[in-house]
């Protein structure tokens, strides 16, 4: 079975129907036909337009702006050098997450649905379209600090759903990105910018990541104009 959450909502709304009293099960086992089918005529009347779906919330402004000054400057080192087999990465939900109607195989991998890529703008209902960008790059986190991590610890950035770490983007922008930092490549749509620095910001403050002079004067500016 393929995780969902679906299985943990139903569960708890179980826990609750069997602590009702009986007359209230009799009730809502009347109730529960008009509710299911005022939620299908909702669905079918509602547009098929595909909005994007959002990544965790990044700090706010004013917050970004404290943890930038908060950071360590310093020079990047890749020393030793980076190897992506030194990020176990094993995650498979982002593309559910960040989609609508996804359909999967029997691995649980999204093989289609309705998809925005947030750097873009531009929607898909190809998986295959898309990549799962590392917001903060592995070897950007490696040549920061995560060099100095135990394997636990990089396993933990490169599968962070809690933080806005892992976004399903257009692949071939996930591509022409690689591992630059801001001070290099920013999403080509303007309105997302100032949530992509936000988000930067919030991975590289939660895990105490360097930033090296460039990339500050980088967040820096982009934040002044958020």
């Amino acid at each position: 079975m393929c995780p969902s959450g679906v299985y943990e909502a139903l569960q708890a709304k179980a826990s609750v129907f069997i602590e009702r009293p009986f007359s209230l099960l009799i009730t809502n086992m009347l109730f529960t036909p008009v509710v299911i089918l005022s939620v299908l005529s909702s669905a079918l009347a509602a547009p098929a337009s595909i909005k994007p779906r959002a990544l965790p919330t990044p700090v706010s402004v004013a917050t970004a702006k404290t943890y930038l000054a908060a950071l360590t400057v310093a020079a990047e080192s890749n020393s030793p050098a980076y190897s992506r087999d030194l990020f176990p990465t094993w995650d498979t939900t982002v593309l559910k997450r960040d989609g609508t109607s996804v359909v999967v195989d029997s691995a649980c991998a999204a093989t289609s649905g309705k998809w925005v890529s947030p750097y873009d703008g531009v929607s898909t209902t190809l998986a295959s379209d898309l990549d799962i960008d590392h917001l903060v790059p592995l070897k950007e986190a490696w040549v920061s600090g995560a060099k100095d991590w135990t394997t636990a610890q990089r396993e933990a950035l490169a599968n962070d759903l809690t933080r806005p770490q892992l976004v399903a983007v257009t692949d071939n922008l996930n591509e022409s990105k690689g591992d630059q930092d801001v001070a290099e490549w920013v999403p080509p749509l303007a309105s997302y910018v100032c949530t992509y620095v936000r988000a930067w910001i919030t991975v590289k403050h939660y895990y105490s990541l360097n930033i090296d002079s460039a990339e500050k004067t980088a967040l820096t500016n982009y934040l002044a104009n958020c």
